[in-house]
């Protein structure tokens, strides 16, 4: 299902764990695409390896040319809280025109999302559900892909290096109790998911614990469960968040990204 090497777009690859993704894809051969929004200021925080292609998630009509060609995309969209930059134009929006931009392109979808995003009573509310609503555009668009939930960054021990996948998404506190785990981990398994057929339509949170780093991730992979043929919810998550009360304006987001590859 996948190849390796592939042609990969990084999308937020200026961001703390964007930069380490496009390093990871460029360590393991992949022709490596990073997306941003200024050519000239980026040229200079991405490796002299990393292609550069200029667009912005919130402007659909920029993506076209960043997605031709690209076997597979990494999203690491993060918001600002600014009026440009906020979860609904970046977090949300941002993947949904990524998506649009594809026009009946199939490539293989990398997710990332955070921790504790199925919470309905979170402090972080306002972005977590604006997460959780991208994690169902990807699933809802029929596309090959895997969602990652990471949990805090950088806030393991030295020794905390074992990485743990979780499901059902029950560590929803909004603290650093939920799980904690390196920024460059994130990108490893992030990278390393496009190649993995046992990634594929796993939804998964990921934290570290006591021990050192595992070689290989398959078995890991390998022993998640897929997420549900047609379902918009991870696998084990809660169902706390009915579509029928969700706003009209992202029901139909959903039904334009089912067709064609999710009809």
């Amino acid at each position: 299902m996948t190849k390796e090497p592939m042609t990969v777009l990084i999308v937020g690859a200026t961001g703390s764990i964007g930069r380490l993704v496009v390093a990871e894809a460029i360590a393991r051969g992949h022709t490596t695409r990073a997306l941003v929004r200024d050519g000239a200021q980026a040229r200079h925080r991405l490796p002299a390896e990393a292609q550069v292609a200029v667009g912005d998630v919130t402007r659909p009509d920029t993506l076209a040319q960043a997605v031709a060609g690209v076997d597979a995309i990494v999203l690491t969209l993060g918001s600002h809280g600014s009026a440009h930059s906020s979860p609904e134009n970046v977090d949300y929006a941002g993947v949904r025109n990524v998506l649009a931009a594809l026009s009946g392109k199939t490539p293989r979808v990398v997710l990332m999302t955070a921790i504790g995003v199925t919470a309905r009573s979170s402090a972080y509310n306002h972005l977590v559900e604006r997460k959780r609503r991208s994690e169902r555009l990807v699933r809802a668009s029929g596309l090959p892909y895997t969602i990652v939930r990471p949990g805090w960054f950088d806030m393991n021990a030295p020794d905390e290096h074992r990485p743990v996948f979780l499901q059902g998404d029950t560590r929803r506190s909004a603290t650093p109790s939920d799980g904690v785990i390196a920024r460059d981990q994130i990108a490893q398994v992030l990278v390393q998911a496009l190649t993995a057929p046992e990634a594929v339509r796993r939804s998964f949170e990921l934290v570290a614990e006591h021990g050192p780093a595992p070689s290989d991730l398959g078995p890991l992979f390998a022993a998640l469960e897929p997420d549900a043929p047609g379902a918009l919810d991870a696998v084990r998550d809660e169902d706390n968040m009915p579509l029928t009360q969700e706003p009209q304006r992202v029901r139909d987001d959903l039904d334009a990204v089912r067709t064609p590859a999710g009809a």
